[in-house]
């Protein structure tokens, strides 16, 4: 079940990286670019892009996958990775017993 949930975690993230990248900015006009005061910073904003719905429903899948992610590597066992390595020895030196 957990690899279920770390499948979506990724894809969600490459989802979210791409529904941002493909959003523009808040002063996208041209007026903004040349300094000029922009009406959409004092105006109102419009409505809500079917992009920024996306973006707020894959932020909120992330976090509750996140949020899951992190619940069960908490109760599993909190080990290192180096806990299953062997221990080196030393080499033998030829001549001493």
């Amino acid at each position: 079940m957990i690899h279920l949930v770390q499948a979506l975690h990724v894809f969600v993230c490459l989802l979210l990286i791409g529904a941002v990248l493909l959003q523009g900015g808040e002063n996208v006009d041209i007026t903004a670019a040349f300094g000029g005061t922009s009406q959409a910073a004092f105006g109102p904003r419009g409505s809500v892009t079917l992009l920024a719905k996306l973006t707020w429903i894959l932020g909120a899948v992330f976090i509750f996958t996140s949020i899951t992610l992190a619940v069960h590597a908490s109760r599993v066992g909190g080990g290192s990775v180096l806990d299953n390595v062997p221990a080196k020895t030393a080499p033998a030196v030829p001549g001493k017993k």
